[in-house]
C-alpha cells in the first residue's frame, strides 16, 4: 500500500493471515495455546524462558547483577524460546505466561510453584525477593518504580511502532514512520533530561529502572536496534551516552546480554544459561 492509497475499514474486521512482514507467520488474533509441549526444568529454583530480545535481556541482566553481588540462590537456568518457530505457543510456556511473550520466570523457591510473567514484573519480582536494586530511600525507591512503570509503557512505541515500520514492514510508509520516530525522539529527549542531571534513573542508586530501560534504550543510543542510530542522531543525546556506556561496561552487563542469544557473532551468544561456568571462557576476555 502506497502513501498515497486510502484505507477503508471494514464493518468487521477480518484477519488475513498472508498481511506480510517479518512476524506474519506467527502472529494472530487469537490466546492460547497452540501444540501440546512441556517446558523443561533444570536443577535451580529460577527457571527463565526467554530469548534475547530487549525484553528477554532485562531479566538475564538482572538475574547476573543478583550472582555479581554473590546471592547464590539467584542462579538460573536460562532456556530458549524460539518466538520466530513459535515456541511461546506451547502449552508449558501458555501455563507459564498466558500472554505467549517472552521471558517468563518460574519461581519454584516456595511450596508452590510461581509464575511471573511480563519482564517488569520479573525485575519487580527478584528485586522484591533478595532486597537488591530497589533504593531504600522511599523517594528515590518511588522514582525507580516510576521509571520502570515508564519503561513498560513507552517500549512498545519503539519496538512495536518505530522499530515495526521502520524495520520490519513490507512497505515503507511515512506516515506511521515519521509518527513514530517523532514519539521515539521525545522519548531520547526526556531519558537525556533526566540524565543530564542524575546519575541514574531513580537518582543516584543503579536500579531496575536502568535495568529494564538500558536494553531497549541503550541498544538504541549504541546504533545496535533496527540500525537506526544515524536516522534518530542518538550520538546527540550526550547525557543519555554517558548512561549507556557505563551499564554497558559491568560486567553483569556484559554476560547478561549474551545469554539466550542465537544471532550475531557466534562468540557472543549462550543458547542456553544454566550454571556461571557456560561463561567459559569469558567471550570478550578470550
Amino acid at each position: 500500500m502506497s502513501d498515497q492509497e486510502q484505507y477503508t475499514p471494514p464493518k468487521v474486521w477480518h484477519w488475513d493471515s498472508e498481511n506480510g512482514g517479518r512476524f506474519a507467520n506467527i502472529n494472530r488474533p487469537t490466546a492460547g495455546a497452540q501444540f501440546e509441549r512441556d517446558l523443561p526444568r533444570g536443577v535451580h529454583p529460577l527457571q527463565l524462558y526467554s530469548v534475547a530480545t530487549p525484553n528477554g535481556v532485562k531479566v538475564t541482566v538482572m538475574l547476573e547483577e543478583l550472582l555479581e553481588l554473590g546471592i547464590a540462590e539467584a542462579e538460573y537456568d536460562a532456556w530458549l524460546i524460539n518466538i520466530l518457530e513459535g515456541d511461546q505457543f506451547s502449552s508449558g510456556f501458555v501455563a507459564a505466561n498466558p500472554n505467549s511473550k517472552i521471558p517468563a520466570l518460574v519461581d519454584h523457591s516456595g511450596d508452590t510453584p510461581q509464575r511471573v510473567f511480563e519482564s517488569g514484573a520479573i525485575l519487580l519480582h527478584l528485586a522484591q525477593r533478595f532486597n537488591q536494586f530497589l533504593p531504600a530511600d522511599p523517594a528515590e525507591r518511588t522514582e525507580a518504580l516510576n521509571w520502570l512503570f515508564w519503561l513498560q509503557g513507552a517500549a512498545p512505541y519503539l519496538g512495536g511502532g518505530f522499530g515495526h515500520f521502520y524495520a520490519y514492514a513490507p512497505t515503507k510508509m511515512a506516515y506511521p514512520i515519521d509518527r513514530f520516530t517523532m514519539e521515539v525522539k521525545r522519548q531520547l529527549d526526556l531519558l537525556d533530561k533526566r540524565l543530564a542531571d542524575n546519575r541514574f534513573l531513580s537518582g543516584k542508586h543503579y536500579s531496575i529502572a536502568d535495568i529494564a530501560t538500558w536494553p531497549w534504550y541503550g541498544a538504541l543510543a549504541r546504533g545496535l536496534l533496527y540500525e537506526a542510530g544515524e536516522f534518530l542522531d542518538v550520538a546527540s543525546y550526550q547525557h543519555l551516552q554517558r548512561w549507556t556506556e557505563e551499564i554497558a561496561e559491568r560486567p553483569a552487563t556484559k554476560r547478561g546480554r549474551l545469554v539466550n542469544r542465537t544471532w550475531g557473532d557466534s562468540d557472543k551468544q549462550l543458547r542456553e544459561r544454566h550454571q556461571a561456568s557456560d561463561f567459559d571462557p569469558i567471550p570478550w576476555q578470550a
